[in-house]
């Protein structure tokens, strides 16, 4: 064989697989463009409605003047600034008992006032009057019935700073 019949032979087959590609991809575009067709006759669907935006509402923020919470004292609560012991008040006999030592005995009523008659670990009685204070926590009594003595002591928050806790010596029958 020449070898031009060969080159020929060849150029033949390379035509023939050239056009067989091209067959096939259009083909594809073919069906690309019947699905497109089919698509474009089918009935739309239906678009929901955006939902309806609500108007913003502005709040005032009234708390600006009053303490943060995140940090500790401020005024009515745990920390109170003006809550503390007095230290430049005299202390009286009985505040340097512990307020669990000290025993309620009896009350005594005077010229329309009572009086609570408290005795100490070492047997002394003493008499005391609301207003008084006993205990070592700034313990003042607040009331004396015949069958108690109501105390408000005055103790460590934890927080740095002071809060009130109610006590009371009960009478022992």
């Amino acid at each position: 064989m020449k070898p031009e019949n060969t080159f020929f032979r060849s150029c033949g087959l390379f035509a023939c697989v050239l056009y067989a590609s091209l067959v096939a991809c259009s083909s594809a575009d073919n069906d690309l463009a019947r699905f497109i067709e089919d698509t474009k006759k089918e009935p739309g669907g239906r678009v929901e409605p955006l939902p309806e935006v609500k108007p913003y509402e502005t709040f005032i923020y009234s708390a600006g003047t009053m303490r943060s919470p995140f940090q500790p004292g401020g005024a009515g609560g745990p920390g109170s600034a003006g809550l503390r012991p007095d230290s430049k008040r005299n202390r009286e006999f009985l505040e340097q008992f512990s307020l669990d030592t000290l025993k309620m005995v009896g009350t005594l009523k005077l010229s329309g006032q009572m009086f609570g008659l408290v005795q100490t670990k070492d047997g002394l009685v003493h008499r005391v009057v609301p207003g008084n204070y006993m205990g070592q926590a700034d313990g003042k009594i607040a009331d004396i019935t015949p069958s108690k003595i109501s105390v408000v002591e005055i103790v460590p928050d934890g927080l740095g700073g002071y809060m009130e806790r109610r006590a009371s010596l009960g009478l022992n029958e």
